[in-house]
């Protein structure tokens, strides 16, 4: 089977391609490399695996002339569509830069899905739907309510897949991600992004001597520690539930959607505590003030999830932080 990856040069995407070739999925990469980096293909290109790279085509889905013609030449049967930015600060400074390349950009790559024949695809959608949480642990029939245009952008395009399943028979797999963290624990593959605003991450490149501080935004929360807590799920684990979700559309599921989370919630000062402790190192820290726009909790419940897909995360806190910095490690 043939599968076509969208942003599979970056971060989640690349972790996925791995994961589709050790299940014996062959794959295709689609990518403008705007965030993702070219030289991960590369890396991918070199794994052993059952399945195989078929290839690794650099274009731009709000151009229909790059994206078409991949389709035809690889037959591809379904597609895990990663492609998107996905800049929370960024999507409030310019809106239109995200709902042109996330929602137009995925209304191209459906059409030429429908003109190939293609009725699969699974999505990389978010937490961010949901905006302020009403309730935690948050389930999937919280009411949808982003607060910003990246969470409206992916809230717009689960709707457009709802319609084009109505309309056209084209299926869809809706996995809204809580925090994703970890890397590939052969080292493979990694977190890297201009900016880097994940907290992991951060926090790691504050151990490396060069006179960075970790800043721990907001300590006033009403949490048991006074800082926010979020929901930490391993990218392994997380693309692990993309793979189930293709066999569930690949069976005949219908249109549906899930949470990705741990249905477990750590605070900043637990994830930084879990950190030092991990690499062993006492880390830079300094305090400053609440961001606006925080939630103090975002936690997932996963029932869902586990009932339909059979997924249940495996890995710990611990095991994303101790991939995550021998990811990092490599790198310095």
């Amino acid at each position: 089977m043939n599968v076509l990856v969208t942003g599979g040069d970056g971060y989640i995407g690349s972790h996925c391609v791995i994961a589709l070739l050790d299940a014996g999925y062959d794959v295709v990469i689609f990518d403008n490399h705007s965030t993702g980096h070219p030289e991960t293909s590369v890396a991918l290109s070199k794994i052993e695996s059952k399945g195989r790279l078929l290839g690794s085509i650099e274009g731009d889905l709000l151009n229909i002339a790059d994206i078409d013609p991949v389709f035809k030449q690889f037959d591809i049967d379904a597609v895990i569509h990663f492609a998107a930015f996905s800049q929370v600060a960024e999507s409030m400074k310019d809106p239109g830069k995200y709902y042109r390349n996330n929602v137009c950009g995925t209304l191209n790559l459906l059409d030429s899905m429908r003109s190939h024949d293609v009725d699969k695809i699974v999505f990389s959608s978010t937490a961010a739907t949901y905006g302020e949480p009403e309730y935690t642990p948050i389930d999937e029939g919280h009411p949808q309510s982003p607060i910003n245009p990246y969470g409206r952008s992916k809230l717009m395009i689960e709707r457009i897949m709802d319609d084009y399943d109505s309309a056209y028979g084209l299926r869809s797999v809706r996995l809204r991600y809580f925090n994703v963290a970890g890397a590939d624990a052969g080292g493979r593959v990694g977190e890297v992004h201009e900016p880097e605003t994940h907290l992991i991450p951060n926090i790691l490149k504050s151990t490396f001597g060069d006179g960075r501080e970790f800043t721990m935004f907001g300590t006033d929360y009403p949490t048991r520690d006074g800082t926010c807590i979020r929901d930490y799920v391993n990218v392994e684990d997380l693309v692990d539930a993309h793979i189930l979700a293709l066999e569930y559309l690949n069976k005949g599921g219908h249109t549906d959607f899930f949470n990705l989370g741990t249905n477990n919630g750590s605070t900043v000062r637990e994830v930084f505590s879990a950190c030092e402790k991990v690499t062993c190192k006492s880390i830079p820290l300094k305090v400053s003030g609440r961001r606006p726009g925080d939630p103090a909790t975002l936690v997932a419940d996963n029932k869902k999830a586990k009932k339909v897909l059979g997924w249940s995360p495996r890995r710990s806190l611990e095991d994303s932080i101790g991939t995550a910095y021998r990811w990092e490690n490599a790198r310095h």
